[in-house]
């Protein structure tokens, strides 16, 4: 995991959620009639707008899950971020044996800008990230960089603007078509699979040494659910406002309640969640309607929102889903 000094921020990061989901949102790529693949292109983020010259050979990926979608498009970034500590080349099981050469690994929230400088990157992908227009002014004197998309400052990148955005960094837009067209099939897949999600709610809540938290619709793993048929409680949105999640004290915690409640634990054994009494005393919990990550991959991997994360996710955890509603 994250460095230990680190963890209580990497926790707060994990509980606010880093939205994804193949939805409609604005994809922050500026459209263009050039071929794919055809230099220069013009990306506009909530920065500014970055031009790229020319088809980018050394690229540097810091976003959240940005590395993993410049892999799945055929191209290996000579530094990542390694945002939820895999350790090796910073990538999950999913994408075991990506690269041919391993990349420099950045450090996540404060970046070493001189180990950048030493990388001579084309291009520099922040597009999952915190949109900190300071951390954009020093990485952008060092080489393009592709900022957050618009209205998706701290994390809010979606799956598709992330992949939209990157694929036409990279000159591989057709290549990135296929990936969320692929991300839809599997989605469709798992709903035709198990129509009984349809109009069922689930809640995703998380568990730290803070305590219970709960997703809102805005992010990442509760759109997972939304695209499996499930819906999520509309109390989980009125609490958590313009936040994508919200705390729960111990008096709320009933809030978790729904057809299938999940829980993320977040550097915590899942022992500590399962063994907790006032957890337990959630009605759905009570009817065994619940399911607490225990297997880290699986958590990863439901919560990194890159293509290749979300189908790995997809072959595991529908039918785990299903045996839990009854």
């Amino acid at each position: 995991m994250l460095a230990a000094a680190g963890a209580v921020v990497a926790a707060s990061l994990v509980l606010a959620g880093c939205a994804s989901g193949s939805g409609s949102s604005s994809d922050g790529a500026t459209s263009s009639t050039k071929a794919d693949g055809q230099f220069p292109v013009s990306i506009t983020t909530a920065l500014g707008t970055t031009t790229i010259d020319s088809q980018p050979k050394r690229v540097v990926a810091l976003g959240w899950g940005d590395a993993e979608t410049a892999l799945e498009l055929g191209v290996q970034p000579v530094g990542a971020s390694d945002w939820l500590g895999f350790g090796g080349d910073g990538v999950g099981p999913w994408l075991k044996g990506a690269y041919t050469k391993s990349p420099k690994i950045i450090q996540t929230l404060e970046p070493s800008y001189e180990d950048i400088i030493k990388l001579k990157p084309d291009v520099i992908l922040d597009v999952k990230s915190s949109g900190d227009k300071d951390r954009y002014a020093k990485l952008s004197a060092i080489a393009p960089t592709v900022a957050v998309p618009k209205g998706a400052a701290n994390y809010l990148t979606t799956t598709k603007q992330q992949v939209d955005m990157i694929a036409k960094a990279l000159g591989k837009e057709a290549e990135g078509k296929k990936l969320l067209s692929g991300l839809d099939d599997a989605y469709a897949a798992a709903r035709k699979a198990h129509p009984e999600f349809a109009g069922k709610t689930a809640v995703v809540g998380s568990y730290s040494s803070e305590g219970f938290g709960a997703y809102a619709s805005s992010d990442s793993r509760s759109q997972f659910m939304e695209n499996l048929g499930f819906t999520i409680p509309k109390a989980i949105d009125q609490q958590a406002g313009k936040q994508f999640s919200v705390s729960l004290s111990d008096e709320n915690l009933d809030l978790l309640d729904a057809d299938l409640t999940l829980v993320l634990p977040i550097f915590v054994d899942a022992s500590k969640v399962t063994s907790n009494a006032l957890f337990q005393k959630v009605p759905s919990v009570e009817a065994g309607h619940d399911i607490v990550f225990d297997d880290p991959d699986v958590s990863n991997a439901f919560s990194l929102g890159t293509t290749a994360a979300i189908e790995w996710a997809l072959d595991k955890l529908p039918s785990q889903f299903a045996a839990k509603l009854g």
